[in-house]
């Protein structure tokens, strides 16, 4: 379950959300410029909103009245940005072992082997980013994603 409750000014947008979502798929949608992105940023934590609240299953992540602000890296959370974000000077592979050796969780939900096949991306391991489409670059990033075991996926326009 997510529970979040915050507030925030950030460049061009004044932030409200309130929203309860229980373990599954919920989807945000609305126009550009709405505050889709700040959302999941504030949600990962690479932006602090000014007040408020997030939970994450029995863990409280922000809670501006009790001076909690979990930082990003130990978040139980893998983002996946609007653009790949992939380390240019590392391999495929290595990009993808990135995630999972940020994992937080002894419990190996997606093993390096598994989101390989799934994403179908075991004959460009040696290839760096530079060289890959943009549909093998979002790949590598949900991968890399996955990877890191998450208690929470965010995907902002990854496809």
């Amino acid at each position: 379950m997510l529970e979040v409750d915050v507030t925030g000014r950030f460049p061009g947008l004044h932030l409200s959300a309130r929203l309860s979502a229980p373990s599954g798929t919920t989807v945000i949608f609305g126009r550009s410029g709405s505050g889709k992105s700040t959302l999941m940023d504030v949600l990962a934590g690479i932006r602090t909103p000014r007040a408020g609240r997030i939970r994450l299953g029995q863990v409280t992540v922000f809670d501006s009245a009790r001076g909690i602000n979990v930082p990003p890296e130990s978040r139980a959370i893998g983002y996946v940005f609007q653009d790949p974000r992939l380390f240019p000077h590392l391999s495929v592979e290595a990009n993808l072992r990135y995630g999972f050796k940020r994992s937080r969780s002894s419990v190996t939900d997606f093993t390096f082997d598994s989101i390989v096949d799934l994403l179908d991306v075991g004959s460009i391991l040696p290839r760096r980013p530079g060289s890959l489409s943009g549909g093998e670059a979002r790949r590598i990033a949900i991968g890399r994603a996955l990877l890191r075991q998450p208690d929470v996926l965010l995907m902002d326009e990854p496809l």
